[in-house]
């Protein structure tokens, strides 16, 4: 079962990275680029397991490892 999850700065977090790419597509042309927040994608492969057991443990691996809760927020799809 594969899976992708996404982990992001919370909104009340500054994104200094986000920032300075939101300024450079400023630029070089990109006027309408209001705001740009960098995050991570992780993909994984679960092995044969059931939707609910792959939700259940991306959850706890978000809460665990992937993702720092206190500054960052995270989601995640299962692709089957």
């Amino acid at each position: 079962m594969k899976a992708k999850v996404y982990v992001t700065l919370k909104k009340s977090i500054a994104d200094p990275q986000g920032n300075a790419i939101g300024k450079a597509l400023n630029k070089i042309g990109y006027d309408n680029v209001e705001d740009v927040r960098i995050g991570k994608l992780i993909e994984t492969e679960l092995g044969e397991v059931t939707k609910e057991t792959a939700e259940k443990q991306l959850k706890e691996m978000c809460e665990k490892l992937l993702a720092n809760t206190v500054i960052e927020q995270y989601s995640f799809e299962v692709l089957g």
